[in-house]
């Protein structure tokens, strides 16, 4: 938890805890809202830079914590970011839903499997992103890159889900499809459960590695 505060206080840039609010996009007409898994995606990738430009892990290395604990410090960071900009999300999502607006023309709307999808995008992108970094604690812009394969195939996968008549389901609120969709919103916590541990295990053990 202390580990967590500090990278709150000291780490996280401004732009970083702005993007974690945009959950509330889902109440824009005609959006694509994929994009907004792509802020939750930016937002690490920014304090990561910040925290290069700022030496935070000089700073690291004189506090009393090891490696690994810099490192679980930083990735408990990013899942507080995505995880509440998620959360945030819901009450817009279930408002949109409650005003009965228009299903999303551009992309899938803000359903349950839109939840699994985005799930899915935070975590290949964070697997990618994370280890590829930790290789050596500064090439936040190389693991950027490489981060965005996976992440914009799935933000198009979920945009495309919504026009392919045999997925319809998919983006659709009635009780019946909500429950089908389900088994996606499942692949993606069991995605994010799964890769999120294991890419700190890969991270800790290169950044251990790694010479500063």
């Amino acid at each position: 938890m202390a580990l967590l505060y500090k990278e709150l206080r000291l780490a996280a840039h401004p732009s970083s805890i702005v993007f974690s609010f945009l959950g509330c996009l889902v109440l824009v007409p005609a959006y694509p809202f994929s994009v907004v898994f792509m802020f939750g995606c930016l937002a690490p990738y920014v304090t990561f830079v910040n925290s290069r430009e700022a030496n935070d892990i000089w700073y690291a290395a004189v506090l009393p914590v090891t490696k690994r604990e810099s490192v679980f410090g930083k990735c408990a960071l990013v899942v507080f970011f995505q995880l509440f900009q998620l959360l945030f999300s819901v009450p817009f999502a279930l408002l949109r839903h409650a005003l009965d607006f228009p299903n999303n023309p551009v992309g899938l709307d803000a359903t349950a499997a839109w939840y699994g999808f985005g799930l899915m995008i935070y975590a290949a992108f964070d697997f990618v992103f994370l280890t590829a970094f930790y290789k050596s604690g500064y090439r936040a812009g190389r693991a950027f890159i490489l981060a965005s394969i996976p992440m914009v195939l799935l933000m198009a996968a979920a945009e495309a889900a919504a026009h392919i008549p045999a997925l319809a389901w998919m983006d659709s609120c009635r009780a019946e499809h909500l429950l089908m969709q389900l088994p996606v919103l499942a692949a993606g916590l069991v995605s994010y459960g799964a890769l999120l541990p294991l890419a700190y295990r890969i991270s800790a053990k290169r950044f251990e590695k790694a010479d500063l």
